[in-house]
């Protein structure tokens, strides 16, 4: 079977000439499983052929950042469009890093539509912000209420000359779900170490240094289904602090704190396969790029 996809690219900053980078990508279903009808990327943004890990139609796709790093003043947009019954995971190919920003921070702006029976997994790997970096993120979200919608974010810190951690300046996370055309779920994060004591400047992190969070929208989410995520979770978050709210929507979110990355991508995975399991009875999730 041949797909069409339209697939467009210009050199940077192109025809969007405030953006650094811009993704744009459109996904349908035929024929039984999930496709790009239509595909865009221009400047600092690229995204890689599509994987199909299991026989359940889910089209995965895998965002790369050829530059290496989001620097000062740099801003990206993101634009995902899944349509009524598609089926879209999406992640990257490797961390996120943003480096020093002295003169401007870097940001990046991801606008979702969801249509009806649609289902989008943002699964990207980590956020990393070194010394003196400071990072905005808006995420807004148009659903229909029968969609549904699985977000995971892990912020780390990088590292620095002088050894310390927690030096970076400022990380902003937006995320606005709208859902059947209502505003349902605004999901503020800032964490400003300031002088690099998470104490001092961010008290809700104690002695933590890694925060994990996941934002899950979907009509079948229950009361029920939060308490068994959070005896499945606790045991994983050993030494560290969890949290799971039920919102609604109906949805949840949660958020994890720890002094590693590599606590916080076991816990979330857990709750990304429970999920699959569940609601489509699909394997474990195995996103390893290396």
């Amino acid at each position: 079977m041949v797909e069409l996809v339209e697939t467009r690219t210009v050199g940077r900053l192109g025809t969007h000439g405030q953006w650094a980078g811009t993704l744009s990508l459109d996904i349908d279903r035929r024929d039984g499983r999930s496709i790009a009808v239509k595909q865009f990327h221009d400047g600092a943004l690229r995204i890689l052929r599509p994987h199909y890990l299991d026989e359940s139609g889910q089209v995965c796709y895998v965002i790369i950042n050829p530059g290496g790093a989001y620097l000062g003043g740099d801003k990206y947009l993101i634009e995902v469009s899944v349509a009524d019954g598609a089926d879209l995971l999406l992640t990257t190919q490797s961390a996120t890093k943003v480096y020093r920003t002295p003169n401007d921070r870097a940001e990046q702006h991801i606008d979702v539509h969801l249509g009806a029976g649609a289902r989008l997994e943002l699964l990207p790997d980590p956020l990393i912000a070194y010394r003196e970096a400071s990072y905005g993120q808006v995420t807004t979200v148009d659903m229909d209420p029968s969609a549904s919608l699985v977000m995971a974010e892990v912020v780390t810190p990088g590292w620095s000359p002088d050894g310390e951690l927690f030096r970076y300046d400022e990380i902003r996370m937006r995320n606005e779900i709208s859902i059947g055309g209502r505003l349902t779920v605004l999901d503020n994060l800032l964490i400003r170490p300031g002088t690099g004591s998470p104490v001092d400047s961010s008290a809700f992190m104690a002695e933590y240094t890694h925060l994990g969070s996941l934002l899950v929208m979907d009509a079948r989410v229950d009361g029920a289904l939060v308490d068994e995520l959070h005896a499945l979770l606790a045991p994983k978050n050993d030494g560290g602090q969890l949290g799971i709210t039920l919102l609604d929507g109906p949805g949840f979110a949660v958020r994890a704190l720890s002094h590693s990355t590599e606590s916080l991508n076991e816990l979330l995975a857990a709750a990304v396969d429970l999920l699959r399991a569940r609601w489509y009875g699909q394997e474990p999730l195995n996103l390893r790029k290396y």
